[in-house]
Order: C-alpha cells, then structure tokens, then sequence
C-alpha cells in the first residue's frame, strides 16, 4: 500500500504560522490552494509560504472558524497553547483553546464534510506502564494540557462514529527540526542546541537516564499528508520513530556535532517529569503507509544547520 499526498484541494491549517503547521504549509502550497489561520502570538508571520493566503484571527472565534472552513476540503489542525506548565497556571484557558475551540472547528468541518486531521500528543499516555506505548495503552494525562489533548483525540473519533465526518487524530511524541525556536516551551533539544551554540552549560534536568522518541519535522509532515489521504479514518495514531534515546546521550550528541566547549550539567529533576517514553507506530506504518527515515543524528544535524543560519 502507497499513500499519496493531497492534490488540487482546499486545505486549511490551523496554527500555520508555527513549527508544524508551517512546515506542513511549505510541503502542501504547490498543489493545493493554502490557507492558514493563526493569531501570530506565537507563531511568525515570515514562516508562511508566500503562496498561501493568511486569516489572522482567534481560533476561539466562532465567526473566524466558519470564515476560514468555508468550502475547505481538508482541515489540518495545528493551533494550540502547547505548554505543560501554562496549562497548570491557567487550566481554564488551556481548555478553551484546546478543547473548546476544536470542538468547535469539528462542528465547521461537519458542516462543510470536511477531512480533519487534529494534532493530539503523547501526553494523553502520562506515566506509561510500559515501552513502546501502544495507541491502546492506558490515557492517565498528568496535566490540564494532556487532558485537553485527550478530550481533543476523542472528541475527532466520536465526530466520525456519529456523524460520519473523515477524522484522522495523530498523536505526536516530541517532534523537532529546523524552525523550532528555543525558549520557555519548546523542546528539549531547542534548548540543548542554543546553549551549544551560545558556549553556555547544557542543563540536563536529573540524572538524564530519563528516554524520549524524538520525531523529525519531516517526517511528521508526511504523517500529516498521509493522514489526509488514508482510507482508515476515525482512528488515532502514535507518531513517533519507534526508537528512543536518554536525555544524557541526546546532550552528547549534541555536544558532538556542534563541536562545542560547553559542558554538560546535571540539575534538579523536575517534578512529574516521564521517566521513559518511546512510540509503538506499528499501527501507522501499516494503515497511514507511515515511514519515518530521519535518523536522531541526521534530524540533529539539518536542526543544528539551521539554527547555525539563523545564528550569522
């Protein structure tokens, strides 16, 4: 089975002036006709390719919503407050972004039949039983941001069992890549590749034995477009590479390739941090057609490119 991409079709992307969403865009805008809807508090204008035509707007924002679903075929949904720790300071926003506004942007595409692919995440898992995690595998979130992405995941499967609507909820373990700005809430290795670059220490939190399944941006994209194309619709699927690596080795990596002098230091662990984490994609290879091919070392090193470019 080959899966193909999306051609000649209406797409909107929620969050599109983000890491993924963008990228998604940069891949889609030569074959589709490209809208992004994004309020640019996060992401950046000059990330959105010049073909693709911006809403600026709310994504809380009924009337936005149904502006920006009208006559869309296929609805990519990126847009998010992704923060673990805002969501723990203000629950009640986190799930009016999260949860409410997908509800509702579920309801547009109801309306206009519209193919939904919803960004959910790894951290509806919590602290798993067990690795790698199955998408059948206990949902114990461990924050409001978690919760929120699990009411998202169920509430794009329940469209599909009741109403028919073609939904397809893609749960991310930790993606990167090239766009990937570090700061307060980004990833980890965000994080480690500007303290390499800036000769600053490389903080690991604890002892650094804890493991994650870091995805490459490319990768995630291809689950995205293939998701949009997949006859196995109302389902979820873990995407990750199926490997992992600890968060001590993943310094060194860096640390490697950068060439740095910075050393790495171990701080305090922080509290609820997941020991191990690390994708079953199993059921993504066989019904998405999903094949991650970008390995830790290769991503790291387009990633550290990238950040090298933007450093000059």
């Amino acid at each position: 089975m080959q899966i193909g991409r999306p051609t000649d079709q209406t797409i909107l992307i929620t969050g599109g002036a983000g890491f993924i969403g963008s990228h998604l865009a940069t891949e889609l805008v030569a074959d589709n006709d490209v809208r992004i809807l994004d309020n640019l508090t996060t992401g950046e204008r000059s990330n959105i390719p010049a073909e693709a035509r911006l809403i600026e707007g709310n994504i809380q924002e009924n009337e936005t919503i149904e502006h920006a679903t009208e006559n869309v075929d296929v609805i990519f949904h990126e847009a998010a407050l992704v923060s673990v720790e805002k969501s723990i300071e203000n629950p009640v926003e986190s799930h009016e972004i999260n949860a409410t506004a997908t509800l509702n942007l579920l309801e547009a595409a109801r309306n206009e039949d519209a193919r939904s692919v919803l960004a959910s995440s790894a951290a509806i898992y919590g602290h798993p039983k067990r690795t790698p995690i199955t998408e059948s595998d206990p949902k114990e979130p461990t924050s409001p941001y978690g919760l929120d992405k699990l009411t998202l995941d169920q509430y794009a499967r329940q469209y599909h069992d009741l109403y028919g609507l073609e939904t397809v909820a893609l749960r991310y373990f930790n993606a990167y890549g090239p766009g990937q700005v570090a700061g307060d809430y980004s990833g980890v290795i965000s994080v480690f590749i500007d303290q390499a670059l800036s000769g600053e220490d490389i903080t690991v939190h604890g002892d650094g034995e804890q493991t994650r399944d870091f995805v490459f941006i490319d990768d995630v994209v291809q689950a995205n477009r293939k998701a949009a194309m997949t006859d196995a619709v109302g389902e979820a699927y873990n995407i990750g590479t199926g490997e992992s690596i600890t968060i001590r080795k993943l310094a060194e990596l860096i640390q490697d390739i950068t060439d740095t002098n910075s050393d790495i230091v171990h701080t305090d662990a922080r509290t609820g941090d997941i020991d191990h984490s690390e994708a079953s994609i199993s059921k993504a290879r066989k019904q998405l057609d999903y094949d991650p091919s970008v390995s830790i070392r290769e991503g790291l090193e387009q990633t550290i490119e990238w950040y090298r470019d933007q450093h000059e």
